[in-house]
């Protein structure tokens, strides 16, 4: 009998890709290897009547208001007792022999606490995709990107990250979570709603001395930017917002004193950049960040401080991290490819 070790959890809002996303978990697991539970947040739409007509056997949470994708998760992770948990988006579609190279990358090294397989684009072939590519990194001035995908410039799969590393993040639209250190460091953080959670639980991961690794051998299909528009205010304003809140809860005093000057002018820096290139509304998104920023000094302290509490445990050093800055590289040095920015590090 396979042994269940595995509960996938599916945050699902009105998706019309769910019954596609289920069916690949159908066609591509063990049968027995896996429990599905899929959170609803959308009122038990037809796309989840029609998924739940075909697939019977699935497990389904309702919510009873709106929790967001943060809270959806964290709904899902309460109720998994397994070993691992498989946070996974609704728009994704899993490929043959996805699931053992993760548990056996685990199983190899009791330290990872969370696994990212290689996400190609849905809608491009040949290509990453957008919002996770093959894991997350990060440079010294905290700003984030993809192994595939520096910004806005996203690469064709040729196998150039084929190899397992560490990383500093893993992407929430696929993210593989051992569930023990999930318990020991605590869910997603509800206040981000969306977008950077996953940064966030990542960074506390690594403070508490859990590695993240990229294991590429492992792949999934997703459909980017299903839930908010690239170019929405509401994407922006939280991709600046939740950035800024990354840093002062998680980043260490003394870099912080350091940093947290060159942020603010680079989000004004920002600010201008989009009114110069006619995105008139994305010109307030980071100044409405900042905004909030400093009219919730005590929810940032609080959250800070639970934090910090990790970082006794002690890190696991750079793994993921870039020494210089990733801005500078893209926009005046012309190297658009992370390959070109990490080759220091990864040697």
């Amino acid at each position: 009998m396979t042994e269940l070790r595995t509960t996938i959890v599916i945050p699902h809002y009105n998706a019309a890709t769910l019954a596609a996303c289920l069916q690949s978990l159908v066609d591509h697991t063990e049968a027995g290897s896996m429990r599905v539970v899929i959170v609803d947040d959308g009122a038990n739409g037809p796309n989840l009547q029609l998924a739940c007509s075909r697939f019977p056997h699935i497990e389904v949470l309702h919510n009873d208001r709106r929790l967001g994708f943060t809270g959806s998760c964290n709904r899902g992770l309460e109720t998994a007792a397994t070993e691992f948990v498989l946070l996974l988006n609704d728009d994704t579609r899993v490929t043959p022999g996805w699931l053992p190279p993760l548990l056996a990358a685990c199983d190899a090294d009791p330290h990872i606490g969370a696994c990212q397989p290689k996400l190609l684009a849905a809608m491009r072939d040949g290509f990453f995709d957008y919002s996770g590519a093959v894991g997350g990194c990060i440079d010294r001035l905290g700003y984030t990107f993809c192994r595939g995908r520096l910004f806005d410039t996203v690469e064709r799969d040729e196998g150039q990250y084929d190899a397992p590393i560490g990383l500093f993040w893993a992407c929430g639209s696929a993210m593989f979570l051992r569930r023990e250190a999930v318990v020991q460091v605590g869910p997603l953080d509800l206040d981000y709603f969306m977008h950077f959670e996953e940064i966030d639980l990542c960074w506390r991961l690594r403070l508490a001395g859990w590695r993240i690794l990229s294991v590429p051998s492992s792949t999934i299909y997703h459909h980017a930017a299903q839930s908010l528009p690239p170019r929405s205010f509401l994407k922006v304003y939280l991709n600046h917002r939740n950035n800024m809140i990354a840093l002062l809860k998680n980043m260490p005093p003394w870099r912080l004193a350091r940093l947290l000057p060159v942020r603010l002018l680079l989000e004004l820096v920002a600010s201008a950049s989009y009114l110069a290139s006619g995105r008139l509304l994305a010109t307030f998104a980071p100044l409405a960040g900042l905004a909030w920023i400093l009219t919730h000094p005590r929810n940032i302290w609080l959250r800070r401080r639970a934090s910090r509490r990790l970082a006794s445990a002690g890190d696991v050093g750079d793994e993921g991290v870039f020494p210089g800055s990733a801005l500078w590289h893209y926009h005046v040095r012309r190297r658009r490819t992370a390959a070109a920015l990490m080759q220091r590090t990864d040697s």
